[in-house]
This record gives structure tokens, sequence and C-alpha cells, in this order.
């Protein structure tokens, strides 16, 4: 689409205002091909789009693939147990192997921060005509999940034409291990940009006051920031603090195996200190979306009976939502410009 200039899709750092408002138009065109009566566009056919899984998943890589198929591309999956890489084959050889079997886009995950952002760059030092996109790699980034999630709180407050400037002005609270979260790193990212002011909350341990100036200066290797005037971010230690006036929240996994490393005493602690339920939410003055990226520890990061009632949170519309909104990065990464791109977003008549 006319404006986008984003070879690869590493993290959220680099998106303008405009990135973030063409993905959300996307997406919401995306996410009504089911009311209009088609499931699947030809926009994507011919293409391949790879996926270079090193970590486990499930709703980020199933939603890839069925987002793949939604745009009629070819899909194909990488395992690492039954590949060369335990013969001694290095990581980049192997996804120049998949670069030579036709693939468009390469989705990769891995434990590691930097790997995606890596891989790019020595693709493009070889000259391959092919395009990153970020899964999740280690605590830094997850650009579709923060995406969705935009996309989610986009549509909540205007569900007919979700933008940017839905979230500006908005408080939103992002309650515990923001340390640990690349989840939340896009997010501060993403939410900052379209003017919302973001409330962290959790123990010293689990969100840092350094978080209060992480979009102070834009990532190494990255010269400005493409977003001229952000949302702010602020750090609280308690619910009490961090819901009053809060327009969204979102709570965020707790890894258990914080615990194993002396950063919270119990999981009983954190909940009842951390944990949200119907009379914590009522903190906030009014109804407010309850998000959380998934998978949720039942009466950790929230009580049972909340998590139970589909009207309580948004969990499952973040998973419905980021279909649409990789649909979307998808698209404007392997359909390049032109009418005939345009053309391609007409639905076509077959059927998954």
């Amino acid at each position: 689409m006319s404006g986008w200039n984003h070879r690869h899709v590493i993290d959220l750092a680099a998106f303008s205002l405009q990135d973030f408002a063409t993905v959300l138009e996307l997406a919401q065109r995306f996410r009504s091909l089911p009311d209009a009566g088609a499931r699947k566009l030809p926009a994507l056919q011919g293409r391949l789009m790879t996926t270079l899984f090193f970590e486990p998943s499930t709703r980020t890589r199933s939603s890839f693939e069925l987002a793949a198929k939604r745009l009629s591309a070819d899909v194909q999956s990488f395992s690492p147990s039954s590949s060369s890489l335990s013969k001694g084959e290095s990581l980049l050889d192997t996804a120049r192997t998949y670069v030579a079997m036709g693939a468009t886009v390469l989705v990769v995950r891995h434990r590691c921060a930097g790997v995606p952002a890596c891989l790019a760059r020595d693709l493009d030092r070889a000259g391959e005509r092919v395009a990153v996109l970020n899964a999740g790699d280690g605590l830094h980034s997850h650009p579709s999940q923060g995406l969705l999630d935009l996309f989610t709180l986009a549509r909540h407050f205007d569900p007919l034409a979700p933008s940017p400037e839905g979230l500006r002005g908005r408080r939103v609270a992002i309650v515990g291990d923001v340390m640990h979260s690349r989840v939340a790193r896009s997010n501060l990212w993403a939410l900052t940009a379209c003017g919302a002011d973001v409330v962290l909350c959790g123990p010293p341990t689990l969100v840092p006051e350094a978080f209060a100036d992480f979009v102070a200066a834009p990532p190494p290797g990255q010269h400005e920031d493409p977003v001229p005037r952000r949302g702010s971010i602020q750090v609280v230690r308690s619910l009490e603090e961090a819901l009053p006036g809060a327009d969204a929240v979102m709570t965020l996994r707790l890894q258990k195996e914080r615990m194993q490393q002396q950063l919270l005493s119990s999981l009983d602690t954190y909940h009842r200190l951390y944990g949200l339920s119907r009379d914590r939410l009522a903190l906030c003055g009014q109804p407010v979306p309850l998000l959380h990226p998934g998978p949720v520890n039942r009466g950790v990061e929230m009580a049972g009976d909340l998590l139970d009632d589909p009207g309580a949170h948004l969990v499952e519309e973040q998973v419905r939502n980021g279909i649409p909104v990789r649909m979307a990065l998808l698209y404007l990464l392997a359909a390049g410009d032109g009418a005939g791109a345009q053309n391609s977003l007409k639905p076509s008549s077959s059927r998954p």
C-alpha cells in the first residue's frame, strides 16, 4: 500500500503513526470478510510463507498459517527437531535454503533476542529478496501481538472504524511481569505511539522503575523516533494506584520460573496483590476492556470466574483478531504496490 516502506517487521519502535493506521485499516477490511460472505482472497497466490519457529507456539504459529492460507499463499513449516541444524547447519544457511525454495516471507520465532534482526540483515547483505517477520524473539519484541492488541482496543472503542486516534488520551493499565515480557515491550511502543498513557503495575522485581523511560529514545541502531510525540509511561506498585480512571486493562502471563529465580515469594501472594477480579476491576470506575495475550494462568493473573465469563474479557477476541492483523502484515510485506495488489483484495470464489 502507498506509504508502506518496511522491508521487514522486526519491532514496533520503527513504526510511524501512519504505519499503525495502515495495519489497522487493512486488518479491519480483512476482519469483515466473513461478514461479506468471503473467507479467502487471491492476494498472495503464488507466494510462499515459511514459518521458522525455534520456540514452541500454539496461537502465533497457527494464526500466521491460517492468515497466509486466507490470502491464498502457500505455507511451509520448519521443525528444528527434524532439520539439518542437528547436523551442524547454521541458522542463516537454513533460512537461505528456504529462500532458495521460493519463500517470500520468513516468519521467525526464537528464544534469543535479536535473531530475526540478524537474519534480516544477513539476508539483505546476501542480496536475497525475502521479508523477515519477527514472531517473537527473547525478551525483545513480539510485533504482531502488539498490533493485534492495539487492533482489539481500537475496535472496542470504535468497532466500525478502528484507528490510532481512538487510543489518544486513553489510560491503559498493564499489570504483571513487564520485565520478562516481549509482548509488553511491543505494546509500549504501539500504545504510546497512538497517544495512550500507559500505567505499568507490579512489584519492583517484575516492573523496574527504568520502564518509565522505555520509549524516551529509539533503540540502538535506529537513528530517530518516527513518532514526534508519544503518550506517557508511569510505574506504580499497587492496583489501587493503577486502576482508577483506567480505560483498558491488560494483564500479562506470570512466568512461574520467576519464583525459582526468587523474584516472587509465592503465586498466592502475587494473586492477592496483582490478580484481577471483578471487585478489582470495579476500581476503574467504569466497565473496561480486559486483555491477556495468553495463555492465562487461571487463578493467578485472573480469577477463574472472570476468565469463565466471555463477556468480562477480550481474550478470545484477541485470538480472533490475530488472524486479520497477521493477514495485514503478510500482505504489506509480500503483495507489493500497484493496481494488481489492490485488485487482489477482491474476494475469491473459492472456500478454504
